[in-house]
Formats: structure tokens, C-alpha cells, sequence
């Protein structure tokens, strides 16, 4: 019976040991996160910059550094753009007019002849911020070929009724482009001749597009 309480009071002793050793070892690690915080909290005092959020909804109006045509572009191509004006949020510009970005042609679609008109849509990917390529998400900007009705009629009618319409796109008549999209001027009518009817945004092309979601930034103070 000796034997067995002392067996007992050895195996409790063990225990406390161990409990006291856990709780020691809980109290390092929290002192230890604390002391982490109070670190990080106190390099980002001491930083020279800030963070910042760009709202949903900023508009953002870029000038295309290239031509983006129907006839040749696919989903997922890239293209170059520059800030037609400041980025500013609460009165901080985050980035000046010039700076450069990038976006993607979200979907694409050759015109076929006589059916299914050129198709563009166009969205931003990055802004550069801080000397940094920042990835935006954004709405789109969309250019559609108008209605083949029209010209099929013309094209019936023979060839002066399809000379009269190709005249018209090639002066400025009602386009064949919608929304924002910019008609391709003579280019577009060109098309006509060919039973196509491609659509494209030129080169220095401004167009405005805005986020559609929040961006964090860091910029300095």
C-alpha cells in the first residue's frame, strides 16, 4: 500500500511539472506574437508609406496605345494604355496622367459575311501605382457591328444602293460601332465590299471604364 501512494504522488508530481511547463510555454508564445505586433505596428509607423483604397466605382480614363480590331484580336490578347488624367482618391493623386497600364480583350469575334458582326470587348488589367503594376478589375467597353439588315437590302438592290451606303459609313454617317466604340471611318466601309463588317478602337482611343472592385494600394505618405 506504501509502495502504491508513492507511486501516486510521483506520477502527480510529473503532472504538475508538465502543466506548469505548457502554461510557461503559452506565455512565451503570446509575449512572444505580442512583441511581433508591436513590431510590425511600429515598422508601419515608421514607413514612409501608406495604404489606400481606390473605391468601386472610380472612373478610370486611359488612352490606347495601339489599334484593337475585330479582324484580329482574340480573348485574352493584352494592350498597352496610358492615364488620359490623374488617379485621385481623397484628394491624393495616386498616379499622374501618362502612367502606363495594361488591359485584355475580355472576348472577340470576327465578322463573318453577311452575318454575325465584329465584336470587341475591352476591360482594364493593371494600373501602375507607385512605380508598381497593380491588377484592377474593371467594367467593360464594348463595340458591336450594327444590323447586316440594311446593307443586305442594299446589296439587293444593286450596286449603286451598296455605293451609297459604303459613301455614307466613309463620311460619317450613322455607324456601324455602338456604345463608346469608335467607327473605323473609311476602314469600316471598306468592309462593306468584302461582306464583312468588322468593328475597332484606334490608336490614342480615349475611353473610361470604371473599377469594379475596391484596389488596395500602397503609396508614399
Amino acid at each position: 500500500m506504501m509502495k502504491t501512494k508513492t507511486l501516486n504522488l510521483f506520477a502527480l508530481l510529473l503532472l504538475s511539472v508538465a502543466l506548469v511547463g505548457c502554461g510557461g510555454s503559452d506565455v512565451d508564445s503570446v509575449e512572444a506574437a505580442s512583441k511581433t505586433e508591436k513590431a510590425g505596428l511600429l515598422d508601419k509607423l515608421m514607413s514612409n508609406t501608406e495604404t489606400i483604397i481606390i473605391p468601386q466605382g472610380t472612373a478610370v480614363t486611359v488612352r490606347l496605345q495601339q489599334s484593337i480590331s475585330s479582324a484580329t484580336a482574340a480573348s485574352g490578347d493584352s494592350f498597352d494604355f496610358v492615364l488620359s488624367s490623374p488617379l485621385v482618391v481623397n484628394g491624393k493623386t495616386l498616379a499622374e496622367a501618362g502612367a502606363p497600364g495594361t488591359g485584355r480583350v475580355v472576348a472577340a469575334r470576327k465578322s463573318g459575311r453577311l452575318h454575325n458582326a465584329g465584336y470587341l470587348r475591352l476591360a482594364l488589367a493593371t494600373i501602375e501605382v507607385g512605380g508598381k503594376q497593380v491588377p484592377v478589375q474593371s467594367s467593360s467597353v464594348i463595340a458591336s457591328g450594327g444590323s447586316y439588315k440594311k446593307r443586305n437590302w442594299a446589296w439587293i438592290g444593286g450596286g449603286a444602293g451598296a455605293g451609297a451606303l459604303i459613301g455614307g459609313l466613309a463620311g460619317g454617317g450613322k455607324g456601324a460601332l455602338i456604345g463608346s466604340a469608335v467607327g473605323a471611318g473609311a476602314g469600316t466601309g471598306a468592309a462593306y465590299a468584302t461582306g464583312k463588317k468588322e468593328v475597332a478602337f484606334g490608336a490614342e482611343r480615349q475611353l473610361t471604364f470604371k473599377l469594379s472592385q475596391p484596389v488596395e494600394v500602397e503609396v508614399k505618405r
